[in-house]
């Protein structure tokens, strides 16, 4: 589809919609390639042309994606949005799946910080012969 002008149709380009919701233009392509963004109209001259509503899907999925969700949840989430009279229990289901990833993210990484200052708290500062860390990193078995 041919557009009119960007001023007459209150459309702008790529570049002006990554500069307004901080997504980089190779994401967004990225992002329409995938299906997660429609594909916008073009201009005669094959610009890609964005509305309101790209910027508010748009930011909906940089949103999603600074809290962690994957690509196939932010995809179910995008389809539950663009149907409101759903039921939201879909959307809750999730959320609880990914918090139950981030739990156990977060239990993992105090695992690492645990074994992390034992291996410093152990360190003497001498020889590399004598080095606790690098006892450590060769003993797996005392490891994570």
């Amino acid at each position: 589809m041919t557009l009119p002008s960007p001023a007459a149709s209150g459309l702008r380009p790529i570049g002006k919609l990554a500069a307004a919701t901080g997504v980089k233009v190779p994401t967004i392509r990225f992002y329409e390639e995938i299906g997660l963004l429609p594909a916008p109209p073009r201009t005669a001259t094959d610009r890609r042309m964005y509305d309101d509503g790209a910027e508010r899907r748009l930011s909906f999925i940089r949103h999603a994606r600074q809290l962690g969700f994957d690509l196939n949840a932010i995809r179910s989430l995008i389809d539950l949005s663009d149907h409101p009279d759903r039921p939201c229990a879909q959307a809750n289901v999730i959320a609880e799946r990914h918090l139950a990833e981030v739990k156990q993210k977060i239990a993992q990484l105090k695992a690492l910080q645990r074994e992390l200052s034992r291996m410093t708290a152990e360190c003497a500062g001498g020889q590399i012969s004598a080095c606790k860390v690098i006892e450590a990193l060769h003993d797996h078995a005392t490891s994570l």
